[in-house]
This record gives structure tokens, C-alpha cells and sequence, in this order.
């Protein structure tokens, strides 16, 4: 395979294991957070959470930004959404479907949603335009065989 191409698939491996076991992560001394407000979606009524990284220890996407919807009774995050630089850029907005849990873990499937034009959006409106179906689903990503194993320590 071109050096080109394993870089990027090599990205898109790393992307989809990054979400997959979100929120873990987000204590990250890299990682830099900030309550910017408050929200509701479908009902159920959220914490926005705003992550930018520092550029030491932030890895290659440092300057990504991605915004959290946090469930405020029960923590769970169930939407996000990023602005991203690599390739010609873009925002995708995750929507979480089939939570359930393996080994008390929980797992979720996401509706991945793009948005164009994506350049002068400010990702804390992102959920506004997901409620007037401005955006447009662009895939599903899907967690299955899930396996966890616990280590025990002596």
C-alpha cells in the first residue's frame, strides 16, 4: 500500500477508536475543556462541553475542535460534533443510537452527519442545525463483536 494511503486509513482506524471510547480520554492533560452553555435535543436536556488540545501532547489534529452534549441527569454523551483541518476539512455531527452495555461499559452505534458549507459554522450552533435537518447523513458507524476483558490485579 502507498505510503499515502496507509496514513490515511491509518487516521480513519484512529478516529473511529478515539470515539469509540469516548469519554475516556477527556481527563487528558492535553485536552483543554469548557462549559459554554446549555442545551436541549429531542427532549433530553445537555451540557455543552468544548475540547481543543494543546498543541504539546495534542497529537497531529491538535487544532480540531469538538464539541460534547452531555446528558445532565445521567452523563451519558450522546451527541457530538467536530471541526476538523486535515484533508479538505470539514464538521461531522455523531448522533449515539444503540447504547447498551458489555462488562458494565457502555457502547454506542453513531449516525455520522456532514455539513457544508462547514467553514464559518461555530460547532455550538451544530445541534441547532441537526434539530432543522440542515445537515446531511453521510454514514453509520457501527460497533459490533464487542469484547471486553477485565484484568485483575493480584
Amino acid at each position: 500500500m502507498a505510503d499515502s494511503m496507509a496514513a490515511k486509513y491509518s487516521n480513519s482506524v484512529n478516529s473511529v477508536h478515539y470515539f469509540v471510547q469516548l469519554p475516556f480520554g477527556l481527563n487528558d492533560p492535553a485536552v483543554k475543556k469548557e462549559l459554554v452553555g446549555e442545551a436541549e435535543i429531542e427532549g433530553k436536556k445537555y451540557f455543552e462541553i468544548k475540547i481543543t488540545f494543546a498543541q504539546h501532547g495534542g497529537g497531529e489534529d491538535h487544532e480540531d475542535e469538538y464539541m460534547y452534549w452531555i446528558g445532565k441527569d445521567d452523563f451519558t454523551v450522546d451527541y457530538f460534533a467536530y471541526k476538523f483541518y486535515t484533508d479538505e476539512g470539514g464538521i461531522r455531527f455523531r448522533k449515539a443510537y444503540n447504547p447498551r452495555k458489555v462488562s458494565g461499559i457502555r457502547f454506542v452505534d453513531y449516525k455520522n452527519f456532514k455539513l457544508e458549507p462547514w467553514k464559518s459554522v461555530d460547532l455550538k450552533t451544530v445541534d441547532s442545525l441537526y434539530k432543522d435537518g440542515k445537515l446531511e447523513l453521510l454514514s453509520e458507524i457501527k460497533t459490533e463483536n464487542i469484547s471486553v476483558e477485565i484484568n485483575k490485579k493480584s
